[in-house]
Order: structure tokens, then C-alpha cells, then sequence
């Protein structure tokens, strides 16, 4: 036995070195590289994309909101200037022969041409046509719809801000102080907002203070409550009671563990807010206790062209064209948001 490994040893030395060569796999042998983790952001919006409708609204969500904030540059006219002599002209859209976007209107069974009569300059359209004072209807759209997204952002920041902070504290609290602070609650919910706006026109004047100021009071209330029910959901988590055990403060267990694992849900129901302020400016501005006259809005344009709608129908079914596409868009994509940050939602 011992002869037969010495001759194996004397075998093996008499192999030079560069005989031996390092395997190297083929690239078909090589192990695969593992996938980059997603981040957070990465993951959502792999999800998002996968539902269309949330995608289209989105993206027109963006044009809209471009095209309201650009307001100042883009509207061909002042919004408030008047040509009398210029009033109630139908659209007219260059090129286009279509009745309805060519300028003519309807008398006594022929068509005629309202530009022509109404001797506006050779070149000059007003492609939504202009309303009984004779003020660019396209501009006033723009600038109305500006006016309607600024009121909708900070009701939507107001969410974020006051609602948040109120269900976070409550909700941390626990005990006699949470009991009180959603009896507050119970009893301004319990008040009208159109009271509210009403008690604000006796305090302020009609416009974008007073009904931002009735929404402070009452908007943030439904926010408040989602954030404190998810409080006292997670704050039993294992994870939580870890950090108490450890010795971590109720405002860095809010902040570090709660206020992140609720951040989905918070971004839905903002999502959501947003829609309903614009219905609550429009429907106020709509009844003349919001935005007044001459100042342009979504509601003091519904409000101008449901007077002579059975005239001049475009006056009225243009801002209400608008009205619905922001609304069906924010919803749409509010739903397409609460499909991917929502836990409970089972990817297909």
C-alpha cells in the first residue's frame, strides 16, 4: 500500500505545473446574476403602469395642470377684457369648416357669419367663442381652471398637514386625550361647510380666502380619522412595542415606524380630496358665495353660461366638459394609486 502511493506521488511530480489549467465555466455554465432589488418608488411604478387608465388620466392630469399654471402666458387675452361689440361669438377654430367651430350661427334658418357681422378683424378667432361681455372664453377657462386647481392643491396640503398631525397625536395618545379630540371632531363634522362659508362672508370677502379658510376647518376631518384608526392599528405592531421597549419617544415611533408604513394610504385619500374641493369650489362659486364675478372659476363660468344656455349652449357646456374630465381624471387615477398602495390588493 505504501509503494503504491509513493509511486503515485512520483507520478504526480513528474507532471510539470503548466499542465494543469483552471477550469473556466461557459457562459452558458455561469450562475445567473440575481435581479436588482426595487425600490419602493421602482415597485409602484412598475404597478401603476399596468393599469392604463390610471396612466392616460395621469398624463392628462399633467397637460391640465400645465396648461392652467401657464395661464398668464398662454391665454391670448386678458380674462377680464370686454368688447361688447364682440359678444356672444360662437368658436372659431382656423381651418375648420364644421358647424359649430367655424364662427356661423343659426338665424332664421340659414347660417351666417357672427365674425362678419360683428366686424372682428380678419385673422382674429376665439376658439371657445366669447361670452355676453364679450371676454375670450378660452382664457377665462384657463384662468378659471387655475384658480380651481390652487384651491384643490392646498385643501389636498391642508390633508396632509392638519389631518395627519391631529390623527397621529390622537391616535399616540390613546386614552381620555384621544376620546376628547374625536368628540372635537364629531361636533365639526356635525356643522355644514356652506354654514361655514357663509359665517366666513361675515368675516372676509368673497373669494379664495374665504373658502380655503371654510375648507381648514372641515376638510382635514376625514383625513384625521384614517390616520388615527391606522395609528392605533400599528402601534400594537412587534415592531413598535420594540422601540417603546428600547426606549424611542412617541414622536420618533410616529415619525420613523407609523407615518411611514400609512404613507399609501395617506396618498390615496389625497388623491380623493383633491376632487372633492374642486366640487366644493365649483358649487359654491356656482351659488355666488364663492369666487364673485368678474373673476374667473369653473363655477362663475358654469354659473354665467347656464343663463343662456337655451342661446348660446357652448358657453356653458365647455366649462362643464372641463369640470368632468378633471374630475373623472383625478378619480381614475386616485383609484389607480389606491391599487398599488393599497396592501390588501392582490397583484395579477
Amino acid at each position: 500500500m505504501m509503494a503504491y502511493q509513493e509511486e503515485i506521488k512520483r507520478a504526480a511530480s513528474a507532471v510539470p505545473d503548466s499542465a494543469f489549467v483552471a477550469y473556466q465555466p461557459s457562459q452558458q455554465e455561469a450562475e445567473p446574476e440575481l435581479p436588482r432589488a426595487l425600490s419602493f418608488l421602482e415597485d409602484s411604478w412598475r404597478k401603476l403602469r399596468k393599469n392604463k387608465a390610471a396612466v392616460v388620466t395621469m398624463i392628462l392630469l399633467l397637460i391640465i395642470t400645465c396648461l392652467a399654471f401657464l395661464a398668464p402666458a398662454l391665454s391670448p387675452f386678458d380674462p377680464n377684457e370686454q368688447h361688447l361689440s364682440w359678444k356672444n361669438l360662437p368658436p372659431k377654430w382656423p381651418g375648420v369648416s364644421i358647424d359649430g367651430l367655424n364662427g356661423t350661427t343659426l338665424f332664421r334658418g340659414r347660417r351666417v357669419d357672427s365674425y362678419e357681422l360683428a366686424k372682428v378683424p380678419e385673422g382674429q378667432y376665439f376658439l371657445f367663442g366669447t361670452d355676453e361681455f364679450g371676454r375670450d372664453l378660452l382664457s377665462r377657462c384657463l384662468w378659471g381652471t387655475r384658480i380651481s386647481l390652487i384651491i384643490a392643491f392646498i385643501a389636498a396640503l391642508l390633508d396632509l398637514s392638519i389631518g395627519i398631525a391631529y390623527g397621529l397625536f390622537s391616535g399616540m395618545k390613546g386614552g381620555r386625550t384621544d376620546t376628547i379630540m374625536q368628540r372635537i371632531l364629531e361636533i365639526l363634522s356635525g356643522i355644514p361647510s356652506l354654514v361655514l362659508v357663509v359665517l366666513m362672508l361675515l368675516i372676509f370677502e368673497p373669494g379664495i380666502t374665504s373658502i380655503i379658510l371654510a375648507m381648514t376647518i372641515s376638510s382635514w376631518i376625514p383625513m384625521a380619522r384614517v390616520v388615527r384608526a391606522e395609528t392605533l392599528k400599528i402601534k400594537q405592531m412587534e415592531y413598535v412595542q420594540a422601540a417603546k421597549a428600547l426606549g424611542a419617544s412617541n414622536l420618533k415611533i410616529a415619525l420613523s415606524h407609523i407615518l411611514p408604513n400609512i404613507s399609501g394610504i395617506v396618498i390615496v385619500r389625497a388623491m380623493f380630496s383633491i376632487p372633492s374641493a374642486i366640487f366644493f369650489e365649483t358649487f359654491l362659486s356656482f351659488l355666488g358665495v364663492g369666487m364673485r364675478i368678474p373673476n374667473a372659476s369653473i363655477g362663475t363660468l358654469l354659473n354665467g353660461g347656464y343663463k343662456v344656455f337655451k342661446l348660446y349652449p357652448y358657453q356653458m357646456f365647455i366649462p362643464a366638459v372641463i369640470l368632468c374630465v378633471i374630475m373623472l381624471s383625478f378619480n381614475l387615477f386616485a383609484d389607480g394609486l389606491r391599487d398599488v398602495f393599497d396592501p390588501k390588493m392582490k397583484e395579477g
